[in-house]
């Protein structure tokens, strides 16, 4: 990565977690309580891929210079971190650990961490709903890349059917394609939203999300079986120990990555002729696969 690339993902998490922080209630609003789990979940730390995958998406369409896409940019990353809370629940993946820190449930509870991730969805809508003339282009967008039958909440369920179980590639890379690249898809095409895409930019986003997302999955099965939990911010070697559906697991981890190099390869392809101001989604592309945790 060289020294702009870091500069850029710095300065735009930064504009990120600003954005983030002003977007929710605030935390003394009643019920405080509520709002304050909402703010500990959202505001703990993280990549922030999705929201940075968005306004990459919003200058590749409309240019270096273009400051747009906030407001999807948010909304989704809203929905990602209600999706983390709800994952870490005990009747799903009972996680204590998340970014470095205690689990929303073990701080605050089960039933408030449950309806903070519920209020962090339905807020998602609300705050996308403000977005203007493409705003139900772009809440359509979102309950796709979020819900059933091609969205998270879907490949969370295939995700949970297939522990202890024998699935084959086919079975893995259509849990991946739905728990994790949809909703980055989601991502990248909202922020194209955002500056006014054609159909065919669209189409184009969404092909080099879905690869940049299962890329991205495929990076977490790696670093599960490779990276401490220090290092991953959330307990490691867990999808070994719950038998999950993974690409190491499938075709070993040699495999896993070459999968993981071809899934980048696609996402710069459908870029191609898109020119210097989609400069930022190809870092982030190759980023998706080669971070450390």
């Amino acid at each position: 990565m060289n020294r702009g690339d870091m500069v850029w993902m710095a300065r735009e998490r930064a504009l990120a977690e600003q954005a983030l922080a002003g977007c929710l209630p605030p935390a003394a609003a009643a019920p405080a309580r509520l709002h304050a789990a909402m703010r500990y979940a959202l505001l703990g730390g993280g990549k922030r891929l999705r929201p940075l995958l968005c306004r990459a998406a919003a200058r590749a369409v409309a240019g270096e210079d273009c400051d747009t896409a906030w407001r999807p940019a948010c909304a989704v990353e809203c929905v990602h971190t209600y999706s983390l809370i709800h994952d870490d629940l005990p009747a799903l993946d009972n996680d204590a650990l998340r970014r470095g820190r205690p689990t929303c449930h073990i701080v605050f509870g089960e039933a408030m961490a449950i309806l903070a991730g519920d209020a962090l969805q339905t807020h998602a809508f609300a705050w996308l709903a403000g977005a203007g003339h493409r705003a139900a282009a772009m809440v359509r967008v979102l309950a796709a890349g979020a819900g059933t039958p091609e969205g998270m909440v879907a490949g969370q369920v295939m995700d949970m059917e297939a522990e202890r179980g024998s699935a084959d590639l086919s079975a893995v890379q259509a849990i991946h394609s739905r728990k994790t690249a949809a909703l980055i898809r989601a991502s990248v095409q909202l922020g194209g939203l955002a500056a006014g895409a054609s159909r065919a930019q669209l189409e184009a986003l969404g092909i080099f999300g879905e690869a940049v997302g299962c890329a991205f999955q495929i990076a977490d099965d790696l670093l599960d079986e490779t990276a401490s939990s220090a290092e991953l911010g959330k307990t490691a070697g867990k999808d070994a120990a719950q038998a999950k559906a993974t690409y190491p697991a499938v075709v070993g981890r040699a495999g896993a990555q070459a999968a993981g190099d071809a899934l980048v390869a696609a996402a710069l392809t459908a870029l191609t002729g898109w020119g210097a101001a989609a400069g930022r989604l190809r870092h982030l592309a190759r980023a998706a696969l080669d971070r450390r945790s």
